[in-house]
């Protein structure tokens, strides 16, 4: 597939959320939100193992920045539209152009879970993959006991095309771990 040309959107509303590109400054917002965040995120997030300084998500997030403007991967920072606060992030990576396939990744503040927020942007995200990207498939991979995030793609439609068992390490590091993946197909 030629990305050459293809337009992806910086922005996208949803019928409660703002999902945008990264900009210079979010750094603060989003390090707050981890730090809020760090004993549901730590057991299935790496970034969250060692406790990011603000400097360290500023610069994190203009390097996911310089990512998307490079089609290589499309961070989007969710935003509650009415309070116009920072709740997580949704995205896609390990996109391969050449099937066309990619992975959506997410998490959420802690004090914004259980609301809906992560089913909806990657329902806005689902959509987006499989119209303006024209995907031929879309993954969701997670830690196999994340019940949490298993819901997400389990409520969406997505299938569970099996378990990967013994498949990488905890992010602490101390055991083997089994990975779940689910796909849809255009």
């Amino acid at each position: 597939m030629s990305i050459t040309g293809l337009e992806i959107p910086t922005e996208i509303h949803t019928e409660r959320l703002l999902l945008r590109m990264p900009k210079t400054g979010d750094g603060k917002a989003v390090n707050a939100a981890i730090q809020a965040s760090l004993a549901e995120l730590r057991p299935w997030l790496g970034f969250a193992e060692a406790e990011p300084s603000p400097q360290d998500t500023e610069i994190n997030l203009l390097e996911s920045r310089v990512k998307f403007l490079k089609k290589q991967a499309f961070r989007y920072l969710m935003f509650d539209k009415e309070s116009h606060e920072y709740i997580g992030t949704a995205g896609f990576h390990s996109i391969q152009w050449d099937v066309p396939k990619m992975e959506i990744g997410y998490w959420i503040n802690t004090k914004a879970a259980g609301k809906g927020y992560i089913s909806e942007a990657v329902k806005a995200l689902t959509e987006l993959a499989f119209t303006t990207l024209k995907c031929n498939r879309l993954e969701i991979q997670c830690d196999a006991e994340n019940v949490k995030s298993r819901a997400i793609p389990e409520k969406l439609g997505f299938v569970l095309e099996g378990t990967l068992h013994n498949d990488v390490r905890s992010v602490d590091g101390k055991r083997l771990t089994d990975t779940c993946i689910y796909a849809k197909y255009a």
